[in-house]
């Protein structure tokens, strides 16, 4: 064996060693990293709508024909859509060193390790997805499956924290009624997200070509007003359901799961306000912009709730 392949090996034999075998301080920062990393790039990619910046870069993975990164020419636009790209690539470190950070314990905690792996595998995907989106004219499902793709790895990424602290989920301890209250919660959450990515595609900010506000692009050809209607509904079921979830449980006395459920409903009441807000206002770009993120915080919240029904089993030791 030669002296370099030695030293090679030694290298990474220190690298190894250096590398986390139990859950410590430095995943659980990454973890945290990771979900506030997945919700900042739904603000940013809304960002990107709000601003008519959708097509500041007008191809992909380039910004332009001729150019990786935005020019003068796309102003400001071409500045927030290359940023949001940028984010991605911060995504994808957070992810390469979460990954490594589960590797050496990866036997005793192979819900982590594959946790952090689709969080891996998801930045390309979601890369190629912003592409499609870009080349396809901002399409409004399109549009739409980009950010049901990044709710899902908000949702994600709430289960690599959680699990980080409270160990390996196991099935829920509950009884049938506060898992049906739970699922009904989490059921109505989901349908109030769609509908609202519907609502999107139909209403003004669906998208502009980044150069002119009187260039939009195709919206669904949903009636915006009565998808607004519609997008309340299940909001307002979701609200009365975990009202009734945190009635039932404080009976029950389930402590930690008391406490994600209030959160719960305090973060619906912010969003059901900001949401009526915003349609009585006419829409305003800010609101919207806030909406979009408090949703990924409200599928945080309902992943939260059901997660701390379930019974956790440590099978590494915590520092």
């Amino acid at each position: 064996m030669s002296q370099q392949t030695s030293a090679v090996q030694g290298r990474f034999s220190s690298f190894w060693q250096r590398l986390p075998d139990h859950v410590d301080k430095r995943v659980r920062v990454i973890a945290w990293l990771s979900l506030i990393g997945q919700t900042v790039i739904v603000a940013t990619g809304g960002a990107v709508r709000l601003t008519a910046s959708g097509l500041g870069c007008s191809t992909w993975p380039k910004c332009t024909d001729d150019s990786w990164v935005a020019t003068p020419e796309a102003e400001w636009h071409g500045v927030i859509e290359f940023g949001n790209r940028l984010l991605t690539f911060v995504l994808a470190a957070i992810a390469i060193i979460a990954f490594l950070y589960i590797l050496r314990f990866r036997k005793q905690r192979p819900d982590l390790f594959w946790i952090t792996f689709s969080l891996g595998m998801a930045i390309p995907a979601q890369a190629v997805i912003g592409g499609i989106t870009v080349l396809t004219g901002l399409n409004p499902y399109i549009v739409g499956l980009h950010f049901i793709v990044s709710a899902a790895l908000v949702i994600l990424g709430t289960v690599f924290v959680y699990r980080v602290y409270q160990g390996r989920g196991g099935a829920l301890d509950v009884d049938p009624l506060v898992a049906g209250l739970a699922w009904l919660v989490a059921l109505a959450s989901v349908v109030t997200v769609v509908i609202g990515i519907l609502t999107t595609g139909a209403g003004p900010h669906a998208g502009h070509d980044g150069k002119a506000d009187d260039a939009p692009v195709v919206r669904n050809g949903f009636d915006a007003i009565l998808m607004q209607h519609v997008h309340a509904y299940p909001a307002y079921i979701m609200l009365g359901l975990s009202v009734l979830l945190l009635i039932v449980l404080i009976v029950k006395k389930r402590g930690v799961s008391i406490r994600f459920t209030a959160a719960l409903i305090g973060v619906t009441i912010v969003q059901i306000i900001v949401g009526v807000s915003q349609a009585r206002l006419g829409l305003p770009e800010l609101l919207v912009g806030i909406h979009m993120v408090l949703a990924c915080v409200t599928l945080s919240g309902v992943t939260a709730v059901i997660l701390s029904l379930s019974t956790s089993r440590q099978h590494t030791k915590v520092s």
